[in-house]
């Protein structure tokens, strides 16, 4: 066991009282999806501190399916970066008049600047969990992976850095050029750094490409 397992068993419950709650939804609320960074380093530890958090997020029958790989290399980057050039343009002709013109102007990635990259896999092919909860459903695989990015961001946030996820990549491209294995699924591509700017409002309501509403707060009863 890690320490962080040891301590977390050891452990009395936590009382999470009203000023925890209130700096909790703060912390949501500013999360932001980060695409202009600073050069500046981050720490080698810290990151492993955030990995650590991160691995303690729920996945369906404790499959911990995420697989992280590291892109370092500028020559790495710079092949995601082409992929993404071409997969926004691609984007980009689906839109017209006025929508296309703002899309141009948007940036959608920090590939070129962010000091941490990552790219984040499902491994379908894991016994780990021996297929609890994946019969029926097995994108609950890739539903963890996604609850855990979720849990990194919220703890990178926490820690002052930003994260973008960027989604407008070729998902087997990126597979074949990181070399992974066959029974990893691309989930998403994060680039992680101290950000330029801090907002509350999300990018793309500033830009006026789509506000916030209220149609995913409907809950419905049957």
């Amino acid at each position: 066991m890690s320490e962080l397992d040891i301590t977390a068993a050891n452990a009395a419950p936590p009382r999470f009282d009203a000023p925890f709650q209130a700096k909790l939804a703060e912390l949501i609320a500013w999360r932001r999806d980060v695409r202009r960074f600073r050069g500046d380093a981050v720490a080698p530890e810290l990151i492993e501190q955030l990995l650590d958090l991160a691995q303690l997020a729920p996945s369906v029958g404790n499959s911990q399916p995420w697989r992280w790989v590291s892109v370092d290399s500028a020559a790495m980057r710079e092949t995601i970066r082409a992929n993404f050039v071409l997969s926004n343009e691609r984007a980009a002709a689906t839109y017209r008049g006025a929508r296309a013109e703002l899309y141009a102007r948007l940036k959608l990635e920090g590939i070129d600047v962010a000091p941490r990259q990552f790219a984040l896999f499902c491994d379908r092919g894991t016994d780990q969990g021996a297929g609890v909860g994946c019969q029926s459903m097995p994108e609950a695989l890739d539903y963890s992976v996604v609850v855990m990015i979720e849990t990194f961001w919220l703890a990178a946030r926490a820690a002052g850095l930003g994260v973008g996820w960027v989604s407008i990549l070729d998902p087997r491209q990126v597979e074949a050029d990181l070399d992974v294995p066959e029974s990893w699924k691309f989930i998403a591509y994060l680039c992680v750094g101290w950000p330029v700017e801090e907002h509350i409002d999300p990018e793309l309501v500033r830009h006026h490409w789509q506000d916030r509403t209220s149609a995913g707060r409907t809950v419905l009863s049957r």
